[in-house]
């Protein structure tokens, strides 16, 4: 009866941990996990307007440069890795100093959020790379999400942006899509409403050593 009892009690537990938070602002969330402060876009800041100034200069440019050629890739999900180093190098001709930022202990990360830091007037601003769709925009399509790190790339406290662009397939190569920007958004995000879905999860050692849970019921060449 003690044995029923204990694992209706854990069932019951995974079952709320399993229920999804929703609606988390995005500055609250950041803070509890880094410390640091996600700071407000102030209109009335003339340093912020500056950069906003600079960040539409840097999407245009960097817009007409992926215009040029296109982008190739098979599916629209892939082309937001792409459109990164045409950004870091927009930034970086308007003198904004961007590069890949860093966790806490200096290394640099290219996998994970944010894509870029840059600077200005000695000041940290985070910017994140994005591409929209027109046809999906006001679908429910996850587009924005990050996992808790050890090396999380979020070690300033500043103003969070991203920039997002409209593409659009303007040609066929082979057996890829040429990719192609009209529209830019630039979003800040310091009170975007974050979800949080619990998920399990194993490791290949776990799942194929046959130790940790599984039985391995044949094996063999072929």
């Amino acid at each position: 009866m003690k044995d029923k009892d204990y694992i209706s009690r854990l069932e019951t537990i995974i079952k709320q941990m399993l229920q999804p938070l929703k609606d988390i602002p995005f500055n609250l969330v950041i803070e509890s996990l880094t410390g640091k402060k996600v700071i407000s876009f102030d209109f009335s800041n003339q340093d912020h307007k500056d950069v906003l100034e600079l960040i539409k200069q840097a999407a245009i440019n960097a817009g007409k440069e992926i215009n040029k050629t296109g982008i190739l890739r098979p599916r629209p999900n892939e082309v937001g890795n792409d459109i990164e180093p045409y950004v870091r190098k927009a930034l970086n001709d308007l003198g904004l100093n961007a590069d890949i930022p860093t966790g806490p202990s200096g290394n640099k990360k290219t996998t994970g959020y944010p894509d870029i830091i840059f600077w200005h007037k000695e000041e940290p601003y985070y910017l994140e790379c994005k591409t929209y769709n027109i046809k999906n925009i006001d679908t429910t399509q996850r587009s924005f999400y990050f996992s808790p790190s050890d090396e999380f790339k979020v070690i300033y406290d500043a103003p969070h942006f991203i920039l997002s662009f409209e593409i659009y397939v303007a040609g066929e190569s082979g057996n890829k899509h040429i990719y192609k920007c009209k529209h830019y958004k630039i979003l800040s995000i310091e009170s975007l409403s974050l979800d949080v879905k619990y998920e399990f999860n194993s490791d290949n050692k776990r799942m194929y050593s046959g130790k940790d849970g599984t039985i391995i019921l044949a094996e063999g060449k072929i």
